[in-house]
């Protein structure tokens, strides 16, 4: 079966002019660095994101290991990449995020691209996050990191780099563990379950006894790199990383990750200023896999006996595994003064997953399989432009996709896409400019949305999907001044063929049903970044967002048509007041809307509006000595910041606002210290 989705728009632009500057746009994106300054709290990369870009959003999934949406878009809707290597997650129910692979102690830089203009990416369809991790030095450097904080809270670590002028070696190694978080109410996740679950049909989704105080997660992390040089203008880069993480408790989820251990390995080789023109070629290749096992072994429904059929109950396991296998190359050219970079990007995605019962390790009845070995195989070729014209800056990208996905007994599916986009700055001042882009570009269903089974045998995915398409206008404003910076950004984005979960199908008899749908909507929104510079030690930052979503119609069966996954108004400001050189003292409040504008036909709730006052310290005794003291939530207010959309298997007894919310973290202190060397 073909997909095939026209180029809609034509970005011709002339590149001739006499002076032409090589410079990178990126207004287009958000640039992030000293990421494990930013993750106070522990190494979730998520928790870091979204405190500091406006744009992104957190689902909150548990202690560690959260998602996270980019202007209301998550899942295959965003890419991300962890140097140059696509990763992707096994679960299912998103209790394995890609970026939950990969931790902020091991982060050089996030970028955070915003529309579809990344066409060095497959799936780059709206927005996209690239990690680069720290890289090898040429002297010898160390760091060593520790923390503690509330709810038996721990992480110890250390990074190690060196080398001469032909190896360089990097070694990083992290530990971290966490009890349960408490509320505002001083509800662990334990007992957010009870209060959820008692007296009602869906009982046995609570804890059981032994298990009510376990840890929520512990989670060890290792990367090494080497790099060789092997003439002054070629290297070659060696990569590794091992993530393993225990028992991590779901609350709201059915079950719990038993473990969730993923790899990352890359060879590439980079070679500069072959000629004047051909200026770099960069070749690598990657394989991530993640072995991801989830049960009900710690919850009530694993024993005693059913109440409906008298037979003894026993622990279900969904045990997924997914692999990512990748080929890139790259080359940058500088042509008639014009950054010209050219590649070709392929890449097979491998996915399986099997029911069965936990202790005995036999095939579940109805079906042993969610997904039964799913491959999704991609081959792509691409172009990016960068240019300045006088005032102007110019970006212009195309790509062009080939995509067969392929599985064990259901059908499969060919999709072809050519995506382009173009981004132009103008430069009104050395200061001030505007800026204006326009793009398109899609993603083809994943595993779960065509092919996945429930434990009853219930087909959810639906195997004739078509792919999604974004088509976006993106405009803005930036300045820099002595006194203070300002970004104004705005979107309007217009989804064909959007995959969507529709509730409604769902039904009690264990027959297949197909509960994703391609439908059309509409996504517009605006973000504002700030920093104001009163004194010489005092800097006020600030960031708001604000989004909208709507289904051109509502669904079969539906009247809402409200989108999901649509934060409302949400914004922080902090002020910081450097008392000494490097030492800085902030107090910030986070504040959200009341979430009105939910998809209810498909289980999201009326949120309540929230506010936070979190405090921070950062002392520098030397350049080597660094101490962190913060509380977070400081007025320990009770409060939900996540929705509940249905394309989440979560915990409810049937009825249409019962989905079980989880509430974020009460009041917490902590502490971190790090010593470099």
């Amino acid at each position: 079966m073909k997909r095939i989705i026209p180029l809609s728009l034509v970005a011709v632009v002339s590149l001739y002019a006499a002076e032409v500057k090589l410079e990178s746009i990126n207004v287009e994106s958000t640039l992030i660095t000293e990421v494990s300054q930013k993750a106070q709290t522990s190494a979730d990369l998520a928790q870091a994101l979204s405190t500091t870009v406006p744009s992104i959003d957190m689902s909150r999934r548990s202690g560690i290991a959260n998602d996270v949406f980019i202007r209301g878009q998550k899942r295959d809707n965003i890419s991300v990449e962890v140097d140059g290597t696509k990763v992707c997650g096994a679960c299912v129910n998103r209790m394995d995020p890609p970026i939950s692979h990969v931790l902020a102690s091991q982060i050089d830089e996030v970028e955070v691209i915003e529309g579809p203009y990344d066409v060095e990416t497959f799936g780059t369809m709206s927005g996209g996050i690239k990690i680069k991790t720290k890289k090898p030095s040429k002297d010898i450097h160390g760091e060593i990191t520790a923390g503690i904080g509330s709810w038996d809270y721990s992480k110890i670590g250390f990074t190690l780099s060196g080398g001469n002028d032909t190896v360089r070696v990097l070694v990083s190694a992290t530990t971290e563990t966490s009890g349960q978080y408490e509320d505002g109410d001083g509800n662990t996740i334990a007992d957010q379950v009870d209060n959820y679950a008692t007296g009602t049909a869906v009982a046995g989704t609570a804890y059981q006894d032994q298990y009510r105080d376990m840890k929520a997660y512990t989670k060890n992390s290792v990367m090494a790199k080497v790099f060789v040089s092997v003439t002054d203008d070629q290297e070659l880069r060696l990569s590794m990383t091992k993530n393993r993480s225990d028992d991590v408790l779901y609350g709201n989820s059915k079950m719990d990750a038993i473990y969730d251990d993923s790899n990352i390995y890359s060879v590439e080789y980079n070679v500069d200023r072959l000629t004047d023109v051909y200026t770099n070629l960069n070749l690598q290749y990657y394989y991530t896999d993640v072995d991801h096992p989830m049960a009900t072994t710690y919850r009530k429904s694993s024993v005693g006996t059913n109440p409906v059929t008298g037979l003894p109950n026993f622990s279900v396991t969904n045990h997924l595994t997914t692999s990512m296998e990748g080929l890139k190359l790259k080359n940058t050219l500088e042509v008639a003064d014009h950054k010209v970079l050219l590649g070709l990007d392929g890449s097979k995605r491998t996915w399986d997953g099997n029911y069965y019962k936990t202790l005995s390790g036999a095939p579940l009845g109805g079906s042993s399989k969610s997904i039964d070995d799913s491959e999704t195989k991609n081959i792509a070729g691409f172009i990016k432009v960068n240019a300045t014209h006088g005032d102007f800056d110019l970006s212009i990208g195309a790509r062009y996709d080939s995509t067969e996905i392929t599985h064990a007994i259901l059908q499969s599916n060919d999709y072809t896409a050519l995506s382009a986009n173009m981004f132009v700055s103008y430069n009104l001042t050395k200061a001030d400019r505007l800026f204006f882009g326009f793009g398109q570009a899609s993603r083809v269903p994943d595993a779960r949305e065509l092919y996945f089974r429930g434990s009853k045998g219930n087909q959810t995915g639906t195997p004739d999907l078509d792919q999604t398409t974004n088509r976006e206008i993106d405009f803005g404003y930036e300045t820099q001044s002595e006194n203070f910076d300002l970004k104004i950004k705005a979107f309007y984005s217009m989804l064909s063929d959007y995959i969507y979960y529709n509730k409604s199908l769902k039904n009690a008899a264990l027959l297949p049903y197909h509960a994703f749908e391609n439908i059309d909507a509409t996504i517009y929104g605006a973000e504002i970044s700030a920093s104001v510079y009163a004194t010489d030690d005092i800097t006020i930052d600030m960031g708001a967002s604000y989004k909208r979503g709507t289904k051109d119609e509502a669904m079969q069966n539906q009247t809402d048509t409200d989108l999901a996954d649509m934060a409302p108004l949400r914004g922080n400001i902090a002020l910081n007041y450097e008392y000494m050189n490097n030492s800085t003292a902030t107090l910030e409040l986070q504040a959200s809307d009341k979430w009105t504008n939910i998809d209810s036909d498909n289980g999201e709730q009326v949120l309540d509006s929230w506010s936070v006052v979190n405090l921070k310290v950062e002392h520098t005794f030397n350049k080597n000595m660094l101490l962190s003291l913060g509380v977070n939530n400081l007025l320990d207010e009770t409060y939900a910041a996540s929705n509940t959309y249905a394309d989440l298997i979560l915990v409810t007894s049937g009825g249409s606002d019962d989905v079980m919310l989880m509430n974020e973290p009460g009041r917490y202190f902590y502490t971190n210290f790090t010593l470099k060397f």
